[in-house]
């Protein structure tokens, strides 16, 4: 029982003390375009450039991009933020060393690390979602995109740990973002059909977690692919959990 207890107590804290760094940073106008500006401009400027003059397989491609867009802004927003507040913690204010050194167990440090990159995650996700019905009256979301966004929040925020925990500058981040996350953007289906891609690209962007929440969050029925998909996703993000708990056991700095 106090096992449980401590595990709930020492999460809570790490959570609030992210809730608390979070509402200092929703003050400042620079975060908020940070965070939402990039995703607000492709939804616009892809959904009015091309709109209803296309779709895919009969869908509208307002529908297509709003769910691709709300995809990329849980990732980006789960991952950055996530990895943000525990390398700058290392680095500079040298505040993550409490954590590490106040009697919370490293599963209860990532728990309350990725509950934190989750809400984030949500928060953004929230607001694209809402931009998708004002502006093109379309709100394509049900169970399955429910069930894709989740792990979709949870591998990011816990990849995000992973990273904070490994950059040694902030420069670095910058190598795992143009080779790693900026192509995920854009050859994971976010704004057209995979299938679309050359052969040998089309099997390469399989490697990309996000490909899969594309296919679970349009998916229409539980079929094969969409299957497979969920069991990768599932797979990668409990291996990014427990990596990031192992990794927070082992840190010393």
């Amino acid at each position: 029982m106090n096992t449980v207890y401590d595990f709930a107590y020492g999460t809570w804290a790490v959570f609030l003390r992210e809730m608390l760094l979070l509402k200092n940073k929703l003050k400042k106008f620079g975060f908020v375009v940070y965070s939402l500006v990039s995703p607000l401009i492709f939804l616009t400027a892809f959904g009015f450039g091309f709109g209803s003059r296309i779709s895919f397989d009969g869908v509208r491609y307002e529908y297509f991009l709003v769910q691709g867009i709300v995809c990329m802004t849980s990732m980006m927003n789960s991952y950055n933020l996530v990895m943000t507040s525990v390398s700058f913690g290392r680095l500079y204010t040298k505040s993550f060393q409490n954590i590490i050194t106040s009697p919370v167990s490293a599963l209860s440090v990532m728990t309350g690390l990725v509950m934190s990159g989750i809400l984030r995650g949500v928060m953004a996700s929230v607001v694209v979602m809402s931009a998708g019905f004002l502006l093109f009256d379309v709100f394509p979301f049900g169970f399955y995109s429910v069930v894709a966004i989740f792990f979709n929040l949870l591998f990011f925020s816990s990849l995000g740990v992973m990273i904070g925990l490994y950059l040694k500058d902030m420069e670095a981040n910058a190598m795992i973002m143009n080779f790693f996350i900026m192509p995920m953007n854009f050859f994971s289906g976010t704004f057209y059909p995979v299938d679309n891609l050359p052969s040998l690209l089309n099997k390469l962007v399989y490697i990309f977690p996000l490909t899969h929440t594309n296919i679970i969050i349009r998916a229409v029925n539980m079929d094969s692919s969409v299957i497979m998909s969920l069991i990768t996703l599932i797979v990668l993000t409990v291996a990014a959990f427990l990596c990031g708990v192992l990794m927070l056991n082992r840190y010393s700095e």
